[in-house]
């Protein structure tokens, strides 16, 4: 896995309407696990491809609450 480089404002990927995601490849799994690499290390709770330079929609979020482990 690696952490990822996370765009900021005014990055033009950001305004841009992310593509949807036809079928669940390995390199999109490998995306996911980057994604959830570099969200932890931010730290945050979720990240948007979009945020990584990726225009496709995909999320990663965690929902579990302070106390559990990532």
């Amino acid at each position: 896995m690696a952490i990822l480089r996370i765009l900021h404002y005014p990055d033009p990927v950001l305004t841009t309407k992310a593509e949807p995601i036809a079928e669940i490849t390995g390199e999109i799994k490998k995306l996911a696990d980057d994604m959830a690499e570099t969200m932890y290390a931010a730290p945050g709770v979720g990240l948007a491809a979009p945020q990584v330079g990726v225009s496709q929609r995909l999320i990663v979020l965690d929902c579990a609450g302070q106390d559990e482990p990532p």
